[in-house]
């Protein structure tokens, strides 16, 4: 077996005799990246014994065991299970308890919620706020599974108002964001809101594709793409929905009408 050492400093001693040397981070810190966390977060969640070992892991399929957030039991699991999956057995079976599933898609404010905002999220929701009105005292939604642990998802904009959530993706400085297992966590997300009767509309800026059945593609956050929004929620919920919570901004009701008269007017007879 070859020894590896890799640019983020992992693996192998590197001035030791036969070792190969990459220019690329390591899988695990790859992945650490691609789903936003850190390495710390990883060292305070597994069990104590296991944290010295965690600290130079480079495979994303190491097994080790676990802490529960909640205080449950410890359980065995991957790196990348702990990454993307579900938490632990009783975390999965007390999200579909009765209790939680009664509050299952309710929105709510978490005290003392910090999130990584960029500075394009809070414009979204500046935009946003000027065409509809917004409700400031939600930041998070229970869901009907558990979701990185938590019986929670934390949309950049909720519209409890419509049970519409709305999101920014684009690929970030590292061209490398909201692709690959993000992009399913993503998806995965998106999928436990519509469990429990909401939609979610994606804007994908920066050259990413569509995901999901409400993506708006573009190349960067733009006024005009927050009145295609707005238009989006007219036709998940309807005009009367939206009418009740429009603010009147001149231009989101332009584009509305302006697509309406094209999409309902008769087609041209062929000459």
């Amino acid at each position: 077996m070859v020894a590896v050492t890799f640019r983020c400093g992992h693996g192998a001693e590197a001035g030791d005799p036969g070792v190969v040397a990459l220019r690329r981070p390591c899988p695990l810190c790859m992945l650490l990246d691609e789903t936003r966390r850190t390495r710390a977060e990883l060292l305070r969640r597994v069990a104590p014994p296991h944290r010295s070992a965690l600290a130079r892991e480079t495979r994303v399929g190491a097994a080790y065991e676990w802490q529960c957030p909640r205080g449950h039991d410890r359980y065995p699991a991957t790196v990348r299970e702990v990454l993307t999956g579900t938490g632990c057995a009783k975390c999965r079976a007390s999200a579909v308890a009765p209790a939680a599933l009664r509050e299952a898609g309710v929105a709510f404010m978490k005290p003392g919620l910090h999130t990584r905002t960029s500075h394009t999220e809070q414009r979204l929701k500046t935009l946003l706020g000027e065409r509809v009105r917004l409700n400031h005292r939600v930041n998070a939604i229970h869901i009907a599974r558990t979701f990185y642990g938590r019986r929670e998802v934390w949309p950049d904009v909720i519209v409890p108002q419509l049970r519409i959530a709305v999101e920014y993706d684009d690929p970030g400085r590292s061209r490398r964001a909201h692709q690959g297992l993000k992009e399913a966590s993503d998806l995965d997300k998106d999928d436990a809101l519509r469990e429990v009767g909401w939609e979610v509309i994606r804007i994908r800026a920066g050259g990413l594709g569509p995901v999901g059945r409400h993506s708006i593609v573009c190349r960067r956050l733009a006024p005009a793409v927050v009145d295609e929004v707005v238009e989006r929620m007219r036709r998940i919920r309807g005009d009367a929905a939206v009418d009740a919570i429009a603010l009147g901004h001149p231009a989101a009701s332009a584009s509305a009408r302006d697509h309406r008269e094209t999409t309902d007017a008769p087609a041209a007879p062929p000459r």
